[in-house]
């Protein structure tokens, strides 16, 4: 794996550090008045969520990290994990539920999603930015509540809450984002 300086750190770079995976949140460039300029990275470990600052000199080296993406379709979920196909080689893989977090209910039977692996590890999960979903339920438009800029509740077939404009009724179609967890549009 290549080795960079450390003033050479981004964010969004993965890094090998202290025997962990740490992918760089925040990177700040820092000139203090005494001693040479350093690069102060604010680092999220990728296997437990831990959160670390550290403080990286120009001449340290850090070993940068590629992942691997791979394109998945998701077939079914059984006891905490769930079971995937690899699009090319239709070799079939489990992978934890948990790796989706609070955006689980947004995936979908047949979805395919992005998987980034490091080496045989499952590291991430990328939805899509989008997904299609039908509202079960949520109150009657109530007239004259359209002149404000006004939300009602709304129960998706995912058991998921979110708030739509008055005038999206039940069993309709609507485009929610999987990054706000909101209402986008009709679908």
């Amino acid at each position: 794996m290549p080795k960079i300086n450390g003033n050479e750190i981004r964010p969004g770079y993965i890094l090998d550090h202290d025997g962990g995976l740490w992918v760089a949140v925040k990177v700040g460039h820092v000139k203090p008045g005494k001693g040479g300029a350093f690069a102060q990275v604010e680092m999220k470990n990728l296997r437990d969520g831990r959160k670390l600052n550290e403080r990286f000199r120009s001449a340290d080296k850090v070993e940068r990290v590629r992942l691997d993406q791979k394109d998945q379709q998701f077939l079914y979920e059984s006891e905490g994990l769930l079971h995937f196909m690899d699009a090319d080689t239709f070799d079939q893989m489990t992978i934890p539920a948990d790796i989706f977090g609070d955006r689980r209910p947004f995936l979908q039977d047949g979805m395919t999603i992005q998987v980034e692996y490091y080496e045989d590890e499952a590291l991430n999960a990328m939805l899509p930015d989008k997904v299609t979903c039908t509202i079960v339920e949520t109150e009657p438009a109530v007239k004259g509540q359209t002149a404000a800029n006004s939300f009602k509740p709304a129960i998706l077939d995912n058991g998921l809450r979110i708030m739509v404009p008055p005038f999206v009724g039940e069993g309709e179609a609507v485009i929610v984002s999987t990054e706000t967890m909101e209402y986008v549009e009709r679908a």
